[in-house]
């Protein structure tokens, strides 16, 4: 082992190098392990301390809650929601590969392209969303275009994933500082605004509209959970479960409730606050020294969508390597990151406009797919193959994880399809929504159906490729 490595390992934080990442989505070798779970907070503190977060926020009060009914779903949905997330953070020390290429143990080599694809969509939605945000921040800030102004966000962004790991992390760290030093003050010139005393008094609100602020906040949350094993993956393979979970946990729902929080602040006091993405309201709640807060918040934005670069190229990558026999060598990892850059700012400008209204479609639409990929993974890692898997076989097309599990594929569709009677969006209304006074349950029912579909399915014909699982019910 050298010397750079066995520094690296004994660091608190990973080590940052001026160099491109060259691992994609490979197992990582126990000697190129490094780092401690405790970067993991600031991690998901950093990620969540930015102004799409706040966005969601606004969201609870625009369903129809008022602000003391929005801050109360904010907080329960995103303790409930990061439950999930931060159980698949725990998922990367132990198995030192990416969030999605584990999917093949589940759903088969091939059968895992599908919730693969499904992540694609994700992550292109979450950055062209966000790029959104980041161009009228520097557009406002420096006087130019928002055209222009996203594509110089989306250039930053687009280095920050090209250097992966290292920088993401560290990026985040010290973005993690800045944004709450800045985020505190203005916090605390939201609270001193008119009109929050009128507006924590309003007490409206509809048990269906609850629900589905409820929904927002979770979602957002269960919305990491296809990459968040993707920045753990590099710790040591003896890190404690119990400290990878806590970490990420907290570091995602202190950020994630305090953001959210602000925004159905801002929301109340100003329904217009958010309309068009214009991230003016927040800035100007400083009252002064603007060119500090649209730094940070560009800053926080460059973070946040450098992990859906990340997390486009891990899947892509995936999806590549299933279908074809294509190797995607360090030219080849920078040339999809650039594309995929492009093709997301791309997205974002054409979807500038209502920018609100098409985010909460976005969220609420990720939700019904989202929701049973999560609940099949996690019963699988925790309940049925109980954290041992396999490594060699998810790279083998002709392994024991090879082509499509019908087992995993029919709980999956289960889930999906009792969905369905509970969705409640602009495009859909399921047939139980009116009986429900609005309220959109289907990522609960989701979850559930999924997850004992799969695992009654999995006792009923635990062999499968020559692997005969063991009982898991003791």
């Amino acid at each position: 082992m050298s010397d750079h490595t066995r520094q690296a390992q004994a660091s608190d934080e990973p080590q940052l190098t001026w160099t491109p990442e060259q691992r994609s989505i490979e197992f990582i070798p126990h000697e190129a392990r490094h780092g401690r779970s405790r970067s993991l907070f600031t991690l998901w503190f950093g990620a969540n301390m930015q102004v799409t977060t706040i966005a969601t926020g606004a969201l609870a009060v625009t369903v129809g809650l008022s602000l003391g009914w929005a801050l109360l779903c904010i907080v329960l949905g995103n303790l409930i929601g990061a439950v999930f997330m931060a159980l698949h953070s725990a998922q990367g020390p132990k198995l030192g590969i990416p969030q999605m290429i584990q999917s093949r143990a589940q759903f088969g080599y091939v059968g895992a392209v599908l919730p693969l694809v499904l992540a694609l969509f994700m992550y292109f939605g979450f950055f062209a969303t966000t790029d959104v945000q980041g161009g009228q921040a520097l557009s406002r800030w420096i006087g130019i275009s928002s055209v222009p102004a996203t594509a110089v966000v989306s250039l930053l962004i687009l280095v920050t994933a090209v250097f992966g790991y290292r920088l993401i992390h560290a990026l985040q760290k010290w973005g993690s500082l800045l944004s709450g030093l800045a985020f505190l003050y203005l916090t605390v010139r939201l609270l001193g605004a008119d009109g929050l005393s009128t507006a924590w008094h309003d007490t409206h609100a509809s048990a269906g509209s609850f629900l589905l602020g409820l929904a927002i906040a979770a979602t957002w949350q269960i919305t990491y959970a296809p990459y968040v094993a993707d920045y753990s993956r590099y710790l040591p393979e003896r890190t404690s479960v119990r400290s990878v979970y806590w970490y990420t946990y907290s570091g995602s729902v202190i950020a994630s409730c305090w953001m959210m929080a602000f925004g159905a602040v801002a929301a109340a006091l100003s329904p217009h606050a958010f309309d068009g993405g214009s991230v003016t309201f927040v800035v100007h709640q400083a009252q002064g020294g603007y060119d500090l807060f649209y730094l940070v918040i560009i800053l926080g934005i460059v973070g946040v969508n450098a992990l859906n670069l990340y997390g486009i190229f891990m899947s892509t990558t995936t999806i590549l390597t299933a279908v074809t026999s294509v190797h995607i060598g360090p030219r080849g990892r920078s040339a999809l990151i650039t594309a995929a850059a492009a093709i997301g700012t791309g997205v974002g400008l054409v979807a500038g406009s209502d920018f609100l209204g098409n985010f909460e479609n976005f969220i609420l639409l990720l939700t019904y797919f989202l929701i049973p990929w999560t609940a099949i993974n996690l019963a699988d890692f925790y309940l049925v193959r109980k954290e041992t898997y396999d490594i060699a076989a998810i790279f083998d097309r002709a392994g024991r994880y090879g082509g499509i599990d019908p087992r995993t594929m029919t709980a999956y569709l289960v889930g999906v399809l009792t969905e369905l009677p509970f969705v409640n969006s602009d495009f859909y209304t399921g047939p139980l929504v009116s009986h429900l006074g609005g309220a959109d349950i289907s990522w609960c029912v989701g979850l559930l159906t999924a997850a004992v579909t799969y695992l009654l399915l999995m006792r009923r014909f635990p062999e499968r490729r020559g692997e005969v699982l063991a009982p898991y019910s003791r």
